[in-house]
């Protein structure tokens, strides 16, 4: 038996007006996902606990088995894992995005106008990160470059307890509310005020701003945590698994948990990432040997966050067609017996452009004993189907040891 988890990140939203009042899991052609969601079990699982920020930290903790009140310390450390960064116990990481702000004077009057300055490639932010590392770095701080606009910066202190925002829940919004406050909160302010007057008329900006896209003008820091402590996937659930992301975040909670990472040539984390590329390289590991697989798909998150309606419905879509497609097929045709869960990690509602905490629907699959006379996969759909799960990191134990 193989097990797989097909994760759509934020594909779960409200109805919206430009769909005819269909969220976008009812308006995308998805025939895929539909046939295993009238032939399985359909429901609503609550993966970001109460109190808990509805990150794709926790959520995606959730979605992997494991009890975010348990096993969370922060979203940075995780990422920081999957950098190769190696954290002591005495140290702090953080998130650093390069971001757009307005030109509102003062620091704290500006606007946040795009938390992914433009999705800027990874060789223009290694450029503006080393010009930040020159004048940021010191004994008790370091920068790491990343990957596009995600960045790391790892302090020699473990005395948490800094109030950080993320950006993208800010879009738009003046950031005077937002900025770093608590135990630290000054001192990353002012790394941001200077990383403004850094970055503000560095040649890459300059160059970006004459072909008409957006600069990345300043840092921005949020997630801090302490070096995770996950337990081992195989001595948790008894299956050698493998974990698929273009997202830091999701390879860190992979090899905390001490499961293969796989990388994917082409694979961006946004609409134009290489989905056939993943569904290959996912069907490799199963039939190679892999028991479990956690195929994360960061596409739909990322146009609820730019409030790309059509986009969103469009990624679905590729889900549906360049992956559950063809990994379903694979492991038929290999004569493979399989259980498959598709969910999104948290709903990313085109009409707030952030994440929420509410239930998600999940459907659950298993090729040896299908089920007759059930619907399409919704949001509706699955609450109609009456099952709910209040912690949803129990949703890894009823795909691996058995349905209701």
């Amino acid at each position: 038996m193989k097990y797989l988890v097909i994760l759509g990140d934020g594909m779960a939203d409200y109805p919206v007006p430009e769909l005819g009042d269909k969220t976008p899991l009812q308006a995308a052609f998805k025939p895929n996902i539909d046939y295993l969601a009238a032939r399985g079990i359909l429901g609503m699982a609550k993966t970001v606990p109460e109190g808990m920020p509805p990150g794709s930290d926790t959520a995606n903790l959730s979605a992997m088995g494991y009890d975010p009140k348990v096993y969370y310390s922060g979203r940075s450390p995780l990422e920081a894992v999957s950098m190769g960064i190696k954290m002591g116990a005495e140290e702090l990481s953080y998130r650093c995005n390069l971001v757009t702000l307005s030109n509102d004077e003062p620091y704290e009057q500006k606007t946040m106008l795009d938390y992914s300055a433009g999705e800027i490639t990874t060789a223009e932010a290694h450029e503006l990160i080393t010009a930040l590392k020159e004048h940021l770095d010191s004994e008790l701080l370091t920068l790491y470059p990343g990957i596009s606009y995600r960045h790391c910066l790892l302090r020699r202190q473990n005395e948490a307890g800094t109030r950080l925002v993320p950006p993208h829940d800010i879009t738009n919004k003046k950031i005077s509310e937002y900025l770093p406050d608590g135990v630290f909160g000054e001192q990353l302010l002012n790394l941001m005020k200077r990383s403004y007057e850094i970055l503000k008329n560095h040649p890459v900006n300059q160059k970006r701003e004459a072909r008409g896209l957006n600069p990345a003008n300043s840092a921005w820091f949020w997630g801090e945590g302490k070096k995770p402590a996950l337990k081992p996937f195989k001595a948790e659930y008894g299956l050698d698994g493998a974990v698929i992301s273009a997202v830091d975040l999701i390879k860190g909670i992979a090899l905390c948990a001490a499961m293969q990472s796989i990388d994917v040539a082409g694979a961006t984390g946004t609409i134009d990432t290489n989905f056939a590329g993943k569904a290959e390289a996912g069907i490799k590991a199963l039939l190679g040997g892999k028991q479990f697989l956690y195929l994360h798909l960061e596409a739909p998150d990322e146009c609820g966050h730019h409030y790309q309606i059509e986009g969103k419905k469009r990624a679905i879509e590729l889900i549906d067609q360049l992956v559950v497609g063809p990994v379903v097929a694979a492991l038929r045709a290999a004569g493979e017996d399989f259980r498959i869960m598709v969910l999104p990690d948290h709903p990313t509602p085109l009409s707030l452009r952030t994440h929420t905490d509410e239930p998600v629907p999940f459907l659950l699959y298993d090729s040896t004993d299908e089920k007759a006379g059930g619907q399409a996969f919704s949001e509706q759909s699955a609450q109609a189907a009456g099952l709910y799960l209040p912690q949803g990191y129990k949703l890894m134990s009823l795909l691996t040891k058995g349905f209701c």
